[in-house]
């Protein structure tokens, strides 16, 4: 294959990567329990900040996520955790954006903790047969 063939399947190749990345869904991302790898999002600068997904909240007829930063932001202690909620935009892909209601904020904390509260009570109790 002479050199004009490769490049122009390499462009080939970049370009359909590049098209998978732009369909990136954050709903299938968020949602799959075998996900490993950081959320990464990007703030209104255009900067990549990377997260670890600590919880999906379903919540008052929203989809809500608890990401904690991995990369330092500013004014955000190294022990907390970001309530983001899902928008979905009709044409576009569903985005995360901050959730900025304080309370609505703690209220998915407090829903997050009782799901924790749940799962300990239940690995608790002993299976009766």
């Amino acid at each position: 294959m002479d050199k004009k063939k490769v490049q122009k399947v390499e462009e080939v190749s970049k370009k359909v990567q590049a098209e998978e990345q732009a369909s990136y869904n954050i709903i299938d991302v968020l949602m799959d329990e075998d996900n490993k790898d950081p959320i990464v999002l990007m703030d209104g600068n255009g900067k990549k900040l990377s997260f670890e997904q600590i919880a999906v909240i379903p919540y008052n007829d929203k989809l809500y996520c608890v990401l904690k930063p991995i990369d330092k932001i500013e004014n955000v202690k190294d022990d907390e955790a970001i309530v983001f909620y899902v928008q979905e935009r009709e044409g576009q892909d569903p985005v995360l954006m901050v959730e900025a209601d304080e309370k609505v904020a703690m209220d998915v904390f407090d829903e997050y903790y009782d799901l924790l509260d749940e799962a300990s009570n239940k690995a608790k109790k002993p299976n009766k047969k």
